[in-house]
């Protein structure tokens, strides 16, 4: 299994960070990627993925920390993923030694509102753009008022998202086919059927394990564009809600999709493994 989504740089894993990677590599996990939320925590990420070989990054400013962004912070994460200027033999550029793996957490939040609406769309649309530039996916947050599973933020996000994917399509990017993935997915149907068809990914967390509306959902949408992630150390699932959330606790998430699907486990876990490869070119 993959935990596509961990907060394992916080300091709720200061104390015992090596026996959850423990745990996890016990419970099936393979890989685990750790999400920045600005530019000094993206540099963080990036260190701490580079000390063990499960762990791997995300960079970016997450908009309720786009307060942080500033005139130079593009130029400053472009020279985190390109710590040289020449490219892998392959074509494609070699980021902090294969270890930053994607864009994100970047997005829209019109739950805290902490910045201006349009404020948060250019830092997404700049950093949008570097994905593209640099040809890795991006993880997406977004979060309506009082958690409406539909409004405005989904409505501007997949705007900017559906001007996004079709340049990448008419420049035949091949990142059109593996853009991103929106992140511990609780949005509306509508939504989900818009992000999967520009090939996006739908994360799953916990609240699949507790919420029949999310559960729902899930049933009803293809395995094939699925990842799991727990979003440790927050939403942890059923039975351990209430307590720290942590990458091991994603064989839960994993069992209850294949109640719902009314498949195996190990069919969701290499499904989604797939997947994850597939999007995260690992």
């Amino acid at each position: 299994m993959i935990d596509t989504h961990c907060h394992l740089d916080y300091h709720k894993f200061d104390s015992d960070r090596e026996a959850v990677l423990e745990r996890a590599a016990q419970a099936g996990v393979e890989r685990i990627l750790i999400p920045g939320l600005t530019l000094t925590s993206s540099r963080s990420v990036v260190e701490l993925a580079r000390s063990h070989p499960m762990l791997y990054a995300a960079i970016g400013v997450h908009p309720t920390d786009v307060d942080t962004y500033q005139v130079d912070t593009l130029e400053r994460l472009r020279q985190l993923a390109i710590p040289h200027p020449n490219p892998s033999p392959t074509g494609r550029v070699t980021q902090g030694e294969g270890k930053i793996v994607a864009i994100g957490e970047i997005g829209l939040d019109y739950y805290w509102d902490t910045a201006p609406h349009d404020v948060q769309q250019k830092a997404l649309r700049e950093q949008l753009d570097l994905a593209a530039e640099l040809q890795l996916p991006v993880i997406l947050h977004f979060r309506e008022k009082s958690d409406a599973a539909d409004g405005p933020c989904a409505r501007d996000l997949m705007k900017i998202l559906e001007e996004w994917a079709n340049r990448l399509q008419r420049g035949k990017s091949p990142l059109a086919e593996r853009p991103g993935a929106l992140h511990s997915f609780s949005g509306s149907r509508e939504t989900a059927s818009r992000a999967i068809s520009l090939n996006f990914y739908l994360g799953v967390t916990g609240p699949v394990t507790y919420r029949k509306e999310r559960q729902e959902l899930i049933a009803s949408l293809p395995l094939e564009c699925l990842l799991i992630e727990t979003d440790s150390p927050y939403l942890s699932p059923a039975p351990q809600r209430g307590k720290r959330n942590e990458p091991a606790f994603v064989a839960l998430i994993a069992d209850k999709i294949a109640t719902l699907h009314q498949i195996p486990s190990t069919q969701v876990a290499e499904t989604t493994t797939a997947n994850a490869a597939r999007l995260f070119d690992w």
